[in-house]
């Protein structure tokens, strides 16, 4: 049994899935860009998994659903950059749909969740 509740949960798998694929993808950027829009995407890649973590250990569920909404905030970032990385052609379109399919799965099961404990 894991003494951290939130490392069950199947959102926080896709989470740290998503942060793995995210790395990978980044490798094949441009050297110039591994101190900047790299390093902007990584961060706010981790942000996702650790806000959801942090939040769903939190006591109060105001503060549940904060973290939560940070947590989807930083997966819309990563969206976004990824989506110029496509224009900057650092990825293409495929590459780019695949972690997509991703962000819209995470983004669903971070609303269930935060609409969870703010019914609560």
């Amino acid at each position: 049994m894991n003494r951290y509740s939130y490392k069950n949960l199947n959102v926080y798998q896709d989470a740290k899935a998503f942060v793995v694929a995210v790395y990978k993808l980044l490798d094949r950027f441009p050297d110039t860009e591994k101190f900047a829009l790299c390093n902007q995407i990584r961060r706010a890649a981790i942000s996702v998994t650790s806000n959801l973590a942090e939040g769903v250990s939190r006591t109060s569920n105001k503060e549940k659903v904060h973290f939560l909404e940070i947590a989807y905030a930083s997966l819309i970032e990563v969206d976004s950059q990824l989506d110029i990385s496509v224009d900057l052609q650092y990825i293409d379109i495929d590459q780019y749909e695949s972690i997509n399919k991703q962000v819209n799965n995470i983004g669903r099961q971070l609303s269930v969740l935060r609409n969870k404990y703010k019914a609560m």
